[in-house]
């Protein structure tokens, strides 16, 4: 299998899209499925001394082989990844150089399928129109480009409309010609439906997943204890944790001023993370009068990150804009209760009244009202961050994802077995 992405975990960032694929790759040869990851050229140079001693890379797997495209990214689009006009600009253009690279191992017959994630698969979807033999899955995720996953109010500027309309064709082409469509959440199907154009028998629920293993691994309560007492924070507080990077459409600054709402009483919020709104953030913490019960954390290591879920009795996450949330099933998989929105693919994870509360995005008064219930019955709280670790098991774990996958490979395949050879 090929699998072809803008970037991958450690190598180019940390994000929620680096994660999935990394761990996707680790799953899929860790069930014998031999990958060739196209990606552009390391950003970050080797894989990093804390990745490596945390988890075994897949990198260096020999089931695993890494085809390097190069990633050129236009004067004025700025950096890769994180800027509109690069996403509209260097990144189908990688996509495109990209998929003629993996049609051509296709061509010689080393390839058997091809897993397209996002812009990453437009080469490789006009290769497929043009007849190349390998089925093509095309897998959208957050559908940002097209306002999906946002709050109304955070999609309403002409100029980022106007902005995303090169990569809103780009998607568009690669949903058009892949035999199937990836939709992350049940609750997503009808927007890649919708706005991809797809009819719904060309579409499949596969999830974005959590390692509930690796976060076993990485801190117990013993750790969360600790971190703690390092942050003095006291035993009887009660612990409002969110993770995230500091954009405005994470909501952390809607956020600070849902927590003015709250009671006094004993509790305090950390913020894990860094980014371009920090300055911003902060204003609304000193704002909303609440930075005595503030910890910002700032960008942390894995076991830090970890440490932080099991220290905490609440996870909120306030965001504006989501795709599936990857750090929501974190939270879940260390068996800590959700306050969240109902943006993008969250609906499907957290359950109202079972593993937490559901609020509109951006919707600060509804967000103080749902902290105010988990601050009055924290009793409740143990009992929602179990069931949320049974969900997370049951629907949102790698095993499970990767069979999801592989059933929807030997559909494509006309195959039982849900393997595939790489020469």
């Amino acid at each position: 299998m090929a699998i072809l992405a803008r970037a991958v975990y450690p190598l180019h960032g940390h994000g929620g899209l680096e994660r999935h694929v990394a761990d996707l790759v680790r799953h899929l040869i860790a069930r014998d499925v031999a990958v060739t990851l196209v990606t552009p050229p390391d950003t970050r140079g080797a894989i990093t001394r804390e990745h490596a001693t945390t988890e075994a890379s897949p990198f260096d797997d020999p089931r695993c082989t890494r085809l390097i495209v190069p990633y050129t990214t236009f004067p004025g689009a700025g950096r890769r990844g994180t800027t509109v006009l690069d996403r509209s600009t260097a990144y189908p253009w990688f996509g495109a150089r990209a998929g003629r690279a993996v049609a051509r191992l296709v061509r010689a017959g080393h390839i058997d399928l091809v897993y397209g994630h996002g812009a990453s698969a437009l080469g490789y979807a006009r290769a497929r129109r043009r007849g190349a033999a390998a089925p093509l899955i095309f897998n959208p995720h957050g559908l940002e480009e097209f306002g999906a996953t946002e709050a109304p109010q955070a999609f309403t500027s002409w100029l980022k409309r106007a902005a995303y309309a090169p990569l809103r064709a780009a998607v568009r082409a690669c949903a058009r010609d892949a035999d199937c469509v990836i939709a992350t959440d049940r609750v997503l199907q009808p927007m890649v439906e919708r706005h991809l154009g797809v009819a719904a028998d060309r579409v499949r629920v596969v999830p974005n997943a959590v390692d509930l293993d690796r976060a076993d691994r990485l801190a117990g309560s013993e750790a969360g204890r600790q971190m703690r007492a390092a942050a003095g924070i006291a035993t009887t507080d009660v612990l409002l944790l969110s993770v995230g990077r500091l954009e405005a459409n994470k909501g952390f600054h809607l956020l600070a001023r849902a927590l003015a709402m709250l009671p006094d009483g004993p509790w305090r919020w950390v913020l894990v993370g860094d980014g371009p709104y920090r300055a911003a953030v902060e204003r609304a913490i000193d704002a909303a009068g609440v930075r005595h019960r503030t910890v910002l954390a700032g960008r942390v290591s894995d076991r830090e990150l970890h440490a932080w879920y099991e220290a905490s009795d609440l996870f909120v996450h306030p965001t504006l804009y989501e795709g599936s949330s990857l750090v929501t099933l974190e939270a879940m998989a260390h068996r800590r209760a959700v306050v969240a929105t109902t943006a993008g693919g969250l609906p499907d994870k957290v359950v109202p009244g079972t593993t937490g509360w559901l609020v509109p995005p951006g919707d600060v008064a509804a967000l103080g009202t749902a902290l105010g219930e988990a601050l009055a019955q924290p009793g409740r709280l143990p009992a929602m961050g179990r069931a949320g670790r049974a969900l997370a098991q049951e629907a949102f774990s790698w095993p499970h994802a990767v069979q999801l996958l592989l059933g929807v490979c030997a559909e494509l395949l006309g195959e039982a077995s849900g393997r595939f050879r790489l020469h």
